[in-house]
């Protein structure tokens, strides 16, 4: 996969599956703006991204995605250094019940933010380049998660907006492909802090209508996050701009990336797999 000459920008980028999304865009050729709240992890591998892939491939603004300010700023200082944007990845998200209220925010509101503001650069109509921006939902956004309502409903949002903003930008000429793509659980610091936020349904932890989803849960924790931005590279390899691929990606042994892909390549223009 050659993405040289792209740039993306990643929010939640300093941390976890945030992380090695950055990392697969700069070993495939891109420059990437890394967006996140962690100030210290954030500046901490900016540094250590430039040394390793060429000094001012990496850029790192702090970021909340609650500020619309914030996220404007961050947009503007990408296309005044690095010329544009191609792809934007919202992977920035919380769990946790107790404060339920900034659960959405972030999850639900503030991706709508960012893709609202990714909208005013990219859009063809408005002189942009086009590209594709990436929703990072969660296998909670296809199947209930009683231990996490409120994280659930927020995923489900995630899907819907998807799909919507993937018709709208079809059916208006915008030049953007939407995806969403969904991981089961990953060790990073959001998984390890879930006990702590679940609250009042702690004790139904595991716990779903969905005896695979379940498994997946319970069974298969993925110590690894690059395994799902490997999966979320293959979406850019063969991105149609102006078709919705709605990548699934929840571990389960029967997933086979390639295949989709071919089946989405050929499919019709709101279509998605599971």
């Amino acid at each position: 996969m050659a993405l040289n000459g792209k740039t993306a920008v990643v929010t939640g980028a300093a941390l976890g599956i945030g992380k090695a999304i950055t990392e697969i865009l700069l070993q495939n050729g891109a420059k990437v703006t890394l967006l996140d709240i962690n100030e210290t992890a954030g500046k901490t591998l900016e540094e250590a991204l430039n040394k390793q892939y060429g000094e001012k491939r990496s850029l790192f603004f702090k970021c909340n995605v609650q500020s619309e300010e914030q996220i404007k700023v961050a947009f503007q200082s990408t296309v005044d250094t690095f010329g544009g944007i191609d792809i934007v990845c919202n992977n920035a998200g919380i769990l946790n019940e107790k404060q339920w209220e900034k659960t959405v925010s972030v999850n639900v509101v503030g991706l709508i933010r960012v893709s609202y503001v990714a909208l005013e650069y990219m859009n063809k109509l408005n002189g942009g380049k086009g590209g594709t921006i990436i929703n990072v939902a969660s296998v909670a956004g296809l199947t209930p998660v009683p231990s996490c309502p409120v994280y659930t409903a927020t995923k489900h949002a995630v899907i819907g907006f998807t799909r919507a903003m993937a018709a709208a930008s079809s059916a208006s000429g915008y030049g953007l492909c939407f995806n969403a793509v969904c991981p089961s659980s990953v060790k990073t610091d959001l998984f390890a802090s879930v006990m702590d936020n679940l609250g009042q349904f702690s004790h139904l932890l595991y716990s779903t209508q969905n005896p695979a989803v379940e498994r997946a849960m319970k069974c298969y924790v993925d110590d690894d996050p690059s395994s799902t931005s490997i999966r979320l590279a293959h979406v850019l390899q063969r991105q149609l701009l102006t078709r919705f691929m709605e990548i699934i990606s929840c571990h389960f042994s029967s997933f086979k990336m390639p295949a989709l892909l071919h089946k989405m390549s050929i499919a019709p223009k709101a279509s998605a797999a599971f």
